[in-house]
């Protein structure tokens, strides 16, 4: 931490009341090209940074009030102690931006680090819309006139707590009143807006480390030591058994039910089959090419040999350059284009709960885990970078990688002598024959 300089004449409220009024500050160089001022007027006092580049020009920043009159609180009444620190944070965000020649006037706010994290975020990811919708309903709204430099741990806490006790958002039209989920006090509703909270809290925390990282501020501790809800995470379980993908493919109509039977056969996501185009598909090899995916890597997705003959079909006619999955417009799929088609299915098939699109990939998922497919295969196929996600939605429905990973970790101890005798079993002890 960085020392706090002493002045008989700022450090308390009794020292500058002696001091005559007057617009030039009083000033205090904190460091080389760096000094905090104190300016008493007639209706109260201030604190001023000043810092001095490298040509020699002066930039200056408001603080905050002084406690001449009030208490301070660290936020928007400061103490001299205060008033240094803030300065700088200020200090050193001037200096990185000033470095990156855009330098910014008035105070860093949490909006402003949200904007710069999209805009990193969109060069190198191919969507961002959940991001933005998350930071535009949640964060911004609350959190978005904070100055950074003045967000505090008990703030973030009180925003995190609040966003898992207020109900959850429905759709609404564009310029409509916000629509709510009706309150229901169950403990999985409970549950649930826990876990989509700390899936909020990570979107914040991701943005303002970027800030952190970029120099916007001096520390990161506010957020940092902000602790998501516990044991709220629950691996997403629901899948499609066969007769019941069989019959939500016949319920559906087309086009909508080549998009289905798509999803089953390759395990993509929505906006991955929507983007598919058919020189992405290769009969020879029986794969299929996801060139735009979540995380922005691209991937090649093995076919069995159904969903190679599905494609077979699917893409005759087509040329290289035309998508494969269209609606009856002709246009593409857009974002939630598939909900009421999907929900239509479901009611039509007598499947209870409809749930999303993205069952169908956790469909696919499940129905290779079962057929012991190795996880790390699996997580290929999905697009994740590691089994680690395969494995906490997945690993219970394969019994026999989970048996044999633990015996082969665990090993012999060497306690237990081999026995060449064979004991009987009960048929009573195998309910299940």
């Amino acid at each position: 931490m960085a020392r706090t300089i002493r002045n008989a004449k700022l450090d308390t409220r009794s020292a500058r009341s002696k001091l005559a009024q007057r617009r030039e500050p009083y000033w205090t160089v904190i460091s080389q090209g760096r000094a905090v001022g104190y300016r008493r007027g007639i209706k109260g006092g201030t604190w001023i940074a000043r810092y001095r580049d490298e040509a020699g020009k002066q930039h200056y920043q408001h603080l905050g009030a002084t406690d001449d009159a009030m208490d301070a609180d660290g936020a928007d009444v400061l103490s001299f102690t205060d008033a240094q620190a803030t300065a700088r944070d200020w200090f050193t965000r001037v200096a990185s931006e000033l470095a990156n020649g855009d330098v910014r006037r008035g105070p860093y706010k949490v909006r402003d680090a949200m904007e710069e994290y999209l805009r990193w975020c969109a060069k190198r990811r191919k969507s961002v819309d959940g991001t933005r919708y998350s930071i535009n309903a949640h964060i911004l709204p609350v959190l978005g006139d904070v100055e950074l430099s003045k967000l505090t741990k008990h703030r973030v806490e009180r925003w995190h707590e609040q966003l898992a006790e207020s109900p959850a958002r429905l759709r609404t039209r564009p310029g409509g009143q916000q629509n709510y989920r009706k309150r229901n006090s169950g403990s999985e509703t409970k549950r649930g807006r826990k876990s989509t909270a700390n899936r909020i809290l990570t979107t914040l925390k991701a943005a303002l480390n970027y800030a952190y990282t970029e120099g916007r501020v001096a520390g990161n501790d506010a957020w940092r030591r902000v602790q998501p809800f516990r044991e709220v995470e629950v691996a997403r379980a629901r899948y499609l058994t066969d007769d019941e993908a069989l019959r939500l493919v016949n319920a559906c109509t087309e086009p909508f039910r080549s998009l289905v039977v798509g999803a089953l056969m390759t395990g993509a996501r929505y906006s991955e089959l929507a983007a598919i185009r058919a020189a992405d598909f290769d009969p020879r090899a029986g794969t299929v090419h996801i060139r735009q995916s979540k995380s922005g890597k691209s991937r090649h997705v093995v076919l069995s040999d159904e969903g190679r003959t599905f494609l077979d079909g699917t893409t005759v006619g087509k040329a290289a350059q035309d998508t494969v999955f269209v609606k009856a417009t002709g246009n593409s799929w857009r974002r939630s284009d598939q909900r009421r088609p999907l929900r239509q299915a479901y009611d039509a098939a007598r499947i209870k709960p409809a749930v999303g699109f993205h069952v169908l990939r956790h469909s696919y998922a499940s129905r290779l885990v079962m057929r012991g497919v190795p996880l790390a295969v699996i997580a290929a196929q999905l697009g994740h970078r590691d089994t680690r996600m395969v494995e906490r939605h997945y690993g219970h429905l394969s019994p026999g990688y989970v048996a044999s990973t633990v015996r082969e970790a665990f090993g012999s101890m060497g306690i237990v002598d081999e026995s060449n005798v064979t004991p009987l079993r009960r048929e009573a002890a195998h309910p299940n024959r």
